[in-house]
């Protein structure tokens, strides 16, 4: 009886001791598979701060090395951003906050002060850390971030709209660089890019309702295309609607407002809008260009086309017949175009030189000279204007962005350009010869049958050439529209030169239908030039290479193959 009392009591003792091992060894199972953070939060409330901030899901000892050990070993460093945000940091280190830290202001900011505790940072995406931007900007360029508020942008974030420009947006986030730096977002040479991604952007345009066409009118103004070509000194968007303080142009003290306007303007261009109200300054194609405009470019879309297209097709007609007279019609028994031996290739009408005949004076070839020297000048600096990105236009832009290069070439060329042209209009007054000879192109009556006749034939209507008189429709239609041309070119440039002038005596769509006209003009007259001038000089069959009485003053007569007769007549110009 004792003995089964003594066992029983052997039987509960090992039950309760194996009962205790067993829950020692659970409880070290449980401690074994307990996450770290969740250990960490029983001693640290930051593991429950880190649940909602950006590093959530990160364990600590990510940024927390050697702390496993407890008690945590002393002397152990604290860890920084830079171990796993390398590129930020290497931005932080270039921008101005940066270099200020490392020049010694402790006072700057570092990641902690903009981002928070590591433990209770926001996403940088979310609308709660966008909308704490300029509060923590604030903190030290309170001046600024006041007249940010007050802004069309900083009225928007108010308003809830997170999409709105923000410190950061414009300035960087990381890499802060001084307006001054060629690199930063905020120089005059970035600017609009800066704005341009966001009133460039169609999707948010329509969003928002924003007008779309702000940065397409920009680049097509002349701001825009001397800024893409290098200009430091050119209006940008932030020289018209400000910086930070930018308002609604229906805002009294928004700087775009109408009655700012000639103040806005007068910053560069003295005494602009002080008698006509300076209007529409964005102008692009479309609906909502003045109609003057619309009228320039619509007339100049129908006559270039046309004009250039009757050209080439009186060109090219008598080009492809002298092609096929010199090419296919060799004498009888002579294989077409061969030398004798067969040495080389020869046409089949080889011209043989005749009499000269006087065509050019030795100063109507300085004349010609210096206005087709400065003609072409005037094209080449004219278009790298409008197209600064083709590569025969960057060498004028070398040093645009210091130095007015490519401006002051093209004022020179215009200068030279205008004084041929008086003298020209001079020499027709003062010598009598000169302008006995220069009546001949007046047009006479004979001109349209003599016109319409050679069209007809060089299209193929006809067997014999109608021929043409000494000075022919060909010189006459050349030489008037050089007069023509010359004069818009010079009334249009003037007013683009004294734009300053322009915009304080007439209303600014003057000087915007100059620009349209200046431009079209250029093109009609260069094509003119390589279509209609430059093939009786280079590329007619019949003075190919090169007709060289604009270098002798001497055209040299040759004779036409057997059975046809001369179907261009050299003029004689009378003088001597």
């Amino acid at each position: 009886m004792r003995n089964r009392a003594f066992s029983s009591l052997g039987l509960r003792l090992g039950s309760a001791l194996f009962g205790l091992l067993a829950g020692a060894a659970g409880a070290n199972l449980q401690a074994a598979d307990t996450p770290p953070a969740a250990a960490c939060s029983s001693c640290h409330d930051q593991g429950q701060k880190l649940e909602k901030s950006a590093h959530t899901g990160l364990p600590c000892d990510t940024c927390h090395e050697s702390h496993d050990k407890y008690p945590h070993p002393a002397g152990i460093p604290k860890p920084v951003c830079t171990t796993c945000h390398e590129d930020q940091a290497g931005d932080y280190a270039s921008g101005v906050h940066g270099q200020a830290r490392k020049n010694g202001n402790e006072g700057a900011p570092d990641c902690a002060l903009c981002h928070g505790s590591a433990h209770e940072l926001l996403p940088p995406k979310s609308q709660v850390f966008r909308a704490a931007v300029p509060d923590t900007c604030g903190m030290c360029h309170n001046e600024v971030v006041e007249q940010y508020r007050a802004s069309v942008h900083g009225q928007a974030m108010a308003r809830g709209v997170t999409q709105a420009p923000l410190c950061t947006d414009c300035h960087g986030e990381h890499k802060i660089i001084k307006h001054g730096n060629e690199a930063s977002s905020v120089n005059g040479a970035n600017i609009r890019d800066t704005c341009g991604s966001c009133h460039g952007d169609v999707r948010l345009t329509r969003k928002f309702g924003l007008p779309s066409d702000r940065i397409v009118s920009f680049d097509a103004s002349f701001h825009g295309l001397a800024s893409k070509e290098g200009s430091q000194t050119v209006a940008n968007c932030s020289s018209c609607h400000g910086v930070h303080n930018i308002l609604a142009s229906s805002d009294p003290k928004s700087t775009i407002n109408p009655k700012n306007l000639p103040k806005t303007c007068g910053q560069c261009h003295a005494g602009a809008g002080s008698r006509f109200a300076i209007s529409q300054v964005h102008v692009a194609e479309g609906r909502s260009e003045p109609a003057a405009l619309r009228l320039v470019r619509q007339f100049y879309l129908l006559v270039i086309p046309v004009t250039i297209g009757l050209m080439l097709l009186h060109n090219g007609g008598d080009w492809l017949r002298k092609l096929i007279r010199l090419r296919f019609r060799s004498g009888a028994g002579t294989p077409p175009g061969r030398l004798h031996g067969g040495a080389g290739i020869q046409p089949a009408n080889l011209h043989v030189p005749g009499h000269g005949e006087i065509r050019m004076l030795p100063f109507e070839r300085l004349q010609h000279a210096v206005l087709a020297i400065s003609f072409m000048t005037l094209v080449w600096t004219g278009f790298a204007l409008k197209y600064p990105d083709t590569w025969w236009a960057r060498p004028l832009l070398l040093l645009e962005g210091a130095h007015w290069l490519r401006s002051l070439i093209h004022r020179v060329a215009a200068a030279i350009f205008m004084a041929v042209t008086v003298t020209h209009l001079v020499s027709l007054i003062v010598n009598r010869k000169l302008r006995a000879h220069w009546k001949e192109m007046l047009p006479n009556i004979d001109d349209p049958r003599e016109a319409l006749s050679n069209f007809a034939y060089n299209l193929g209507l006809g067997d014999q050439p109608p021929g043409r008189s000494a000075h022919s429709y060909v010189e006459k239609a050349e030489y008037w529209a050089v007069v023509w041309g010359a004069g818009v070119m010079i009334a249009s440039g003037l007013m683009l030169w004294a734009n300053s002038l322009v915009l304080k005596l007439l209303p600014k769509a003057w000087l915007d239908v100059a620009t349209s006209v200046h431009f079209y003009e250029a093109v009609l007259a260069t094509l003119a030039i390589v279509v209609w001038h430059f093939y009786p000089i280079i590329f007619d069959p019949d003075v190919y290479p090169l007709n060289t009485a604009f270098l002798t003053g001497v055209s040299v007569k040759k004779s036409e193959h057997a059975g046809d007769r001369h179907a261009t007549e050299e003029a004689k110009v009378a003088g001597d």
